[in-house]
């Protein structure tokens, strides 16, 4: 008979070997997540919380804490009426860009799910301007194709049928600098938006194209019976992503109407995000810039949960 001491010997040795091994599990997790975690908390969430702070307080010049004032920024910003023309300006701008954006996406993935062959490299085709930048696109936007010369591309366009030079970005009446703002808008996005419905697309199970086949369903009642009801989920994740997105826009409208050293005091449109970087960076009031931050964040948390309200986005059984 072998000792009962001498057989729980090797489980007390295997357990201290699983335990040693826990522990070094542990400690290499936490020296290849420490810094990621670090870097995340220190230039994001004391970041924001430095922010919420400095738009509380009186801060011209200065990042530092001090001179505490309440909502006084809040109140200041919402009586600026360049700040409320610009609320007024990205609100007409959601409203255009939205909706073309969706019908723009929905559209193109409609027609490349039908393609048999090369629908791979459509795909890759439409999806390539996603990784441009919006700075590198609204430069080329800005001095190729709209530069309001006759050598320009949009103007040599014209100029086939007749139409004179127009200067794009300077003309305001009419208002063309939207066609160059939404174009470039349009480009950049639809291509990801269309991925997006492709996936929902080919997710749809055949089986329910050929039951209504076999009812007599062609065409127009495929589209509107099928399709775009299963297409649902992906359309309000899509609109959600879309008025996200449009509350953000700056970098077309920085760049479009910047005129190097000179800033873009001439814009004869501005985002609150342009409103609120001339404020922060240009006037030096951090305070106000800080509120104008919150409350632009506000306004887009608002949206989007009315948006997820009324389409019922993320409810049970959806």
């Amino acid at each position: 008979m072998i000792p009962a001491i001498d057989r729980a010997r090797p489980a007390a040795r295997r357990r201290g070997r699983t335990a040693r091994a826990g522990r070094s599990d542990r400690l290499v997790f936490v020296l290849l997540t420490a810094p990621m975690l670090i870097g995340l908390g220190l230039f994001k969430y004391v970041a924001i919380g430095w922010s919420f702070l400095l738009s509380l307080s009186e801060a011209r010049g200065s990042i530092a804490l001090g001179h505490w004032v309440g909502l006084d920024n809040y109140r200041t910003l919402l009586a600026d009426r360049a700040f409320r023309d610009s609320l007024l300006t990205i609100l007409l701008f959601t409203a255009f860009i939205v909706p073309i954006t969706f019908a723009a996406s929905l559209g193109l993935a409609l027609l490349v799910h039908r393609v048999r062959r090369g629908r791979a490299l459509l795909r890759t085709a439409f999806l390539i301007p996603t990784a441009v930048s919006y700075v590198a696109a609204s430069l080329l936007w800005k001095m190729c194709l709209f530069n309001g010369l006759p050598t320009g591309v949009a103007n040599l366009i014209g100029g086939w049928f007749g139409a004179e030079p127009v200067p794009w970005l300077q003309t305001v009446s009419p208002p063309l600098y939207w066609v160059v703002l939404v174009t470039l808008r349009l480009w950049l996005q639809v291509g990801f938006y269309m991925v997006l419905f492709l996936a929902g697309l080919q997710a749809v199970p055949r089986e329910l194209y050929e039951a209504a086949a076999l009812d007599g369903a062609t065409g127009r009642r495929l589209l509107t019976g099928v399709t775009l009801p299963m297409l649902r989920n992906t359309s309000v994740a899509v609109l959600m992503l879309l008025f996200i997105s449009a509350f953000q826009a700056f970098d077309e409208f920085y760049n479009l109407f910047s005129s190097g050293l000179s800033g873009i005091g001439t814009a004869p449109v501005q985002t609150p995000l342009v409103h609120l970087y001339n404020t922060a960076m240009g006037s030096q009031n951090y305070g106000v810039g800080s509120a104008g931050a919150f409350l632009l964040t506000s306004l887009i948390v608002g949206v989007t949960l009315v948006q997820g309200r009324v389409t019922g986005f993320g409810r049970a059984g959806e």
